[in-house]
């Protein structure tokens, strides 16, 4: 039997064929019929079979006694988590609880609906997420700039003549804040139709490879290029932002701030001549038509809301913003806070609402960057986090230095983890509650169509029922917020999920600018009421938004049967420009120099005057490596290595390894040893590792990942590095010693 389904493990969102024989995955290829990736998939698609079979994946709830975790029944476990939950917010308050969400609840239907219903019931303020070890500076930009948490661009690939591009590999991650089936086939057709790509990046990456032009540039420096870029366009009469321009505010003040970023004098910082930055503005600027796209080197850096908030300048100044074959703004069929309602005019986005306890580090978007997590769980004192609540994450990994922050989870007095591993970061858990495997879950990429290069939707129903045991990851997490409510382990999770619907509909009704304003919520309800869980809720996001149903005034609309009935996705059509209507600033105008921004110009400036002596250590990633996750199935790890430290060859002469030895690297904050592995695909002066690796650890049970276990970069990250305005950790540019371990010498 063959099952159509949207690929549930990156943000390209590829449509699948999956073939199966009774509960078994037989065979996984491209759906050719998907209105979105017309067949395309990559490597990491193919394990979804070995996922779902894997079995180290935990079916069984764990609870810790006697120093080790044993399998319970699932009553016993959430009367556990009352215990240990209880018993530290009636002691010591409900600040004394955190929580933590990993990447995977981002693509994860029942994650992104629920778990914001699990943080208001827990009521801290202690939230931390994986967004502070990736993406958040692009959110604050964005967020400072045109209004919404969403409010991202994304580079119009099919249509623009000319990508430059900074610090993203979409070869290897198939996209990131970019939702792009076939990134390679669409960059391969760029470039037939006479457009042009340009990579900035300290690697040669794979999609270096495919461009045009690769220009070397030292980590963490995007800012001050891009700033050169400005002021090129300002010095030399090139900007034209066409019809933006009656909705721009703050033009004057980033002319103003540009005036110290001249080619010349940020070349010797970057390493990038000035010749080079004068052509590459020029070719922006007389591109037909063109984008710039950062990502994630462009945000893990010191610098990562400035080098974001560029991008989109230089968008803007070239009049590329919001027009076809430049940067536009999703609609997306649900989830989005500017597809409906009054355009222009909106409240922004405000941040330091409040500041964690020990270092005084803002809150962003509801949350705490996590390098401050660790301190907040050993320091003592009113607010210190004495209990921990983790959704599919694995921060002892994949935040910086993940030796100290394992140390300071060992000594919580609580941790319930919902995984579906036994993990470097679960193994500290009282309480392991196992998530159902993926293909029982119904799908919806409701995060990730808001960045999509094209306005399409896809449902997904369960593959498979649950096996005997298991429970529905909706249901864990709300039974979870009865324990954090007060409503107790045994609370009717029916009934609390009907409240949360009710909640919806009538916050729906109640909004001026809703299709639904002013109708009967019994009305709405009644017409929900056939499904349950995250379908329910989907189903209202869907009928409420642009393109949906709208519950009768708009018969031929999407809701989630009409999506039911169209199992390779329904696509709603290419971007279209929305300034003004996709603003929500105070202003209702774009705010090119956001006052917070504009003032941390003068941090980039001193870094002007800054020695580059020593050697920096950026990250990596590869196609069939997204997240530590994927690193216990057999398929995606087998074959060469590939947690190597790449080292051009003549550092390493200067240095004295060769190819293949091991090399030891050393930060402030902690040492790796790691095999070498020599390329001129890297520049000179810096190295790589490749993120999520480490798994040796005790008590973790990944029998796969253990024998492929390679080294954390991320214990060389430093937790008291990071991007002021995002709280964002700082992963890329870390500097580093290289030498022999001690006993190779010679």
């Amino acid at each position: 039997m063959t099952h159509f389904r949207t690929c549930p493990l990156c943000e390209a969102t590829c449509g699948l064929a999956i073939s199966t024989r009774g509960r078994e995955v037989t065979g996984v290829r491209g759906d050719a019929d998907d209105v979105f990736s017309h067949g395309f998939l990559c490597p990491k698609a193919y394990a979804l079979k070995d996922l779902d079979a894997d079995p180290d994946r935990l079916r069984t709830p764990l609870v810790r006694r006697g120093g080790k975790l044993d399998p319970v029944g699932w009553d016993e476990a959430f009367a556990e988590v009352e215990r240990g939950l209880t018993a530290v917010t009636a002691a010591h308050g409900r600040q004394a609880v955190g929580a933590y969400l990993g990447n995977p609840n981002a693509h994860n239907l029942s994650g992104m609906l629920y778990v914001p219903v699990l943080l208001r019931a827990l009521g801290t303020r202690n939230v931390f997420s994986a967004s502070t070890v990736d993406q958040m500076p692009k959110q604050v930009s964005a967020g400072l700039m045109f209004g919404t948490i969403l409010s991202i661009p994304v580079p119009d690939i099919d249509r623009t003549d000319y990508l430059l591009m900074l610090g993203a590999n979409p070869l290897a991650s198939n996209g990131s804040l970019l939702t792009a089936p076939d990134m390679k086939g669409r960059l391969r057709r760029l470039r037939e139709r006479g457009g042009r790509l340009v990579v900035v990046d300290p690697r040669r990456s794979r999609t270096a490879d495919e461009a045009d032009e690769h220009v070397f540039i030292r980590p963490g420096t995007d800012a001050h290029l891009l700033f050169a870029m400005v002021h090129t366009l300002f010095e030399d009469g090139l900007t034209a932002p066409g019809r933006l321009t009656p909705h721009l505010a703050g033009v004057d003040d980033v002319r103003t701030s540009a005036r110290d970023f001249a080619p010349e004098r940020v070349a010797d910082v970057c390493g990038v001549s000035a010749a080079t930055i004068r052509r590459l503005a020029y070719e922006l600027a007389a591109a037909p038509r063109a984008a710039v796209y950062g990502r994630i080197g462009t945000c893990t850096q010191e610098f990562g809301t400035l080098a974001s908030w560029l991008i989109d300048v230089l968008n803007v100044l070239t009049g590329n913003l919001d027009r076809e074959g430049g940067a536009m703004f999703t609609k997306a069929a649900a989830g989005s806070r500017t597809a409906h309602g009054p355009g222009g005019r909106g409240r922004g986005v405000q941040f330091g609402r409040w500041r964690s306890r020990v270092r005084g580090l803002p809150e962003v978007y509801g949350e705490l960057p996590v390098v401050c997590l660790a301190e907040e769980i050993e320091t003592p004192g009113d607010g210190q986090i004495r209990a921990l609540v983790t959704v599919a994450g694995n921060p002892a990994l994949s935040t910086p230095n993940g030796a100290r922050l394992a140390d300071a989870l060992a000594a919580l007095e609580f941790m319930v983890s919902v995984d579906i591993y036994l993990n470097e970061t679960t193994r500290h858990a009282h309480v392991v509650l196992p998530a159902p495997s993926t293909l029982t879950n119904g799908h919806y990429d409701l995060a990730l169509y808001n960045l999509a290069i094209r306005n399409v939707a896809h449902y997904s129903p369960p593959l498979f029922p649950l096996d005997d045991g298991e429970l529905e990851e909706w249901r864990i997490l709300l039974r979870l917020t009865a324990i954090a409510g007060g409503q107790g382990a045994q609370a009717d999770v029916d009934a609390l999920d009907d409240f949360v619907i009710g909640q919806l509909v009538h916050r729906e009704v109640a909004a001026s600018g809703s299709p639904l304003a002013g109708r009967d919520p019994e009305t709405i309800l009644a017409a929900l009421a056939s499904r349950r869980g995250p379908e329910r809720i989907l189903d209202l996001l869907l009928r409420s938004g642009p393109y949906g149903d709208h519950f009768g005034a708009n018969p031929s609309g999407l809701s989630v049967a009409l999506l039911e009935d169209h199992p390779h996705g329904v696509d709603l059509g290419a971007l279209t420009p929305r300034v003004p209507e996709v603003l929500r600033t105070p202003s209702g105008k774009i705010e090119l120099a956001p006052p917070s921004v504009v003032a941390d110009v003068a941090r980039l400036r001193t870094a002007l005057v800054r020695a580059n002596g020593h050697m920096v250590l950026v990250g990596r990633r590869h196609l069939r490596s997204n997240n530590s996750w994927m690193h216990n199935l057999d398929v995606l790890v087998k074959g060469r290595p590939t947690c190597t430290l790449q080292l051009h060859p003549t550092d390493a002469l200067r240095l004295g390894l060769a190819d293949g030895e091991t090399a030891r690297v050393a930060s402030r904050v902690g040492t790796v040893d790691a095999p070498v592995e020599l390329t001129e695909a890297i520049m000179p002066g810096v190295v790589s590792l490749p993120h999520g690796w480490g798994h040796d650890q005790p008590g973790a049970a990944m029998r796969v990942a253990r024998t492929h276990a390679g080294v954390n970069s991320n214990l060389l990250a430093d937790e008291t590095a990071f991007d002021p305005l995002s709280g964002n950790a700082v992963l890329n540019g870390i500097p580093v010693t290289i030498t022999r371990p001690a006993g190779r010498e010679g």
